[in-house]
């Protein structure tokens, strides 16, 4: 399976593993499933941090690869699905995120309700 984390699933993964579901933490630690990190999930959480909204530990986003996880950058085929996707949620970071899953069918790993109005897989 490959599957997308959102920006909280990367957190959570990270920190409090045990916010995951256990399918959610079973996903993220199959090593037979392609996990992504996306770019977009970085500069959220640089965005966040830099205004104080976020704290995270010195090197959090450094050496990803180290825990299994591999980038997806943000594409121009992922920002031109954005005018097509329904403004069912309002956050831009997550409509970014989505347009990812979408346009590369992944499995959107998220604790988010509203990204179920999408026509994405979640878990």
């Amino acid at each position: 399976m490959r599957v997308l984390l959102d920006t909280h699933v990367l957190l959570w993964a990270r920190s409090s593993p045990d916010r995951l579901t256990s399918r959610q933490r079973a996903a993220v630690q199959d090593p037979r499933n392609t996990v992504f990190v996306s770019a977009v999930s970085i500069a959220e959480i640089g965005i966040k941090t830099s205004h104080g909204k976020l704290t995270v530990p010195d090197g959090f986003t450094e050496g990803l690869a180290d825990f299994g996880l591999d980038e997806l950058p943000f594409t121009t085929a992922h920002a031109l699905a954005l005018r097509d996707l329904p403004p069912h949620h309002r956050d831009p970071f997550d409509r970014m995120l989505l347009c990812q899953a979408i346009v590369d069918d992944l499995v959107f790993v998220t604790s988010d309700q509203r990204c179920a109005l999408y026509e994405v897989r979640t878990l």
